[in-house]
């Protein structure tokens, strides 16, 4: 299948823990596109403590790239994003930096952790619709407090959209993800699926072997649609 988007990942050098040289990166970008990707969403992580790379150096990283990726001639469109750490003066920072947003649009891209409650996940959540911001849950299947699909389907009604892992999907984060990210399917209670690469070795793309297994179990339409129709949607800030 060619022309997916990946909406989430680490690719960006020198960042966040994703690849340390221009090599790796590239590297990654030309295994997204052997496995038909044609566009990527760049998502540098951002949380307090961790990891906290001026925008203005994530900003000429994301040049530095595009430059070589042009230079290699690869049929690759690249986007600048985030995944921002759930914060609580969130919208306050998304408002004062756009680009903390998904490719200059009112996506955002938003990380849990493992120890947050279903009622700080909904305030969260809650908090960036009333602003006028449109969420995108990050590999949902990680969160213990969504484990019970009432708090999924609760924040898909409210307006947020649902991001699970290729490698969940397939199985290489664990029996229990991959067990959880088949029933959100089997609920059609994902939006979209991002590879959430982070370099050749460690957690590699992997959206094309995803893109293979969901043709076979869930057929070619789901596929187009968590892998290019709803990934371009976020990307030209439509409602998915």
């Amino acid at each position: 299948m060619t022309g997916i988007t990946d909406i989430h990942c680490h690719i960006l050098l020198g960042v966040d823990d994703g690849p340390d040289h221009m090599e790796e990166t590239l590297a990654m970008l030309r295994m997204e596109y052997e496995q038909g990707v044609r566009q990527v969403v760049l998502t540098p992580h951002f949380r307090r403590g961790y990891f906290e790379t001026p925008r203005a150096v994530v900003k000429e990283r994301y040049h530095e790239v595009k430059e070589q990726v042009l230079a290699a001639k690869m049929d690759l469109e690249l986007h600048l994003g985030c995944e921002f750490h759930r914060l609580n003066n969130m919208a306050e920072m998304l408002m004062q930096e756009p680009a903390f947003c998904m490719a200059g649009t009112r996506y955002v891209l938003i990380e849990f952790s493992g120890s947050d409650t279903p009622e700080q996940i909904r305030h969260s959540v809650t908090e960036l619709l009333i602003h006028g911001y449109r969420p995108v849950i990050a590999h949902a299947e990680r969160y213990p407090a969504l484990r019970d699909l009432k708090h999924v389907r609760f924040l898909a009604d409210s307006g947020a959209c649902i991001q699970v892992n290729a490698g969940a999907i397939l199985g290489t984060e664990g029996w229990g993800s991959k067990k959880f990210c088949h029933r959100l399917l089997k609920e059609k209670l994902v939006d979209v699926i991002g590879s959430d690469a982070h370099g050749l070795r460690k957690r590699a793309p992997s959206l094309g072997p995803c893109a293979d297994w969901l043709c076979r179990k869930f057929g070619e339409d789901t596929a187009r649609r968590l892998l290019i129709e709803n990934p371009q949607k976020i990307i030209t800030n439509e409602y998915v």
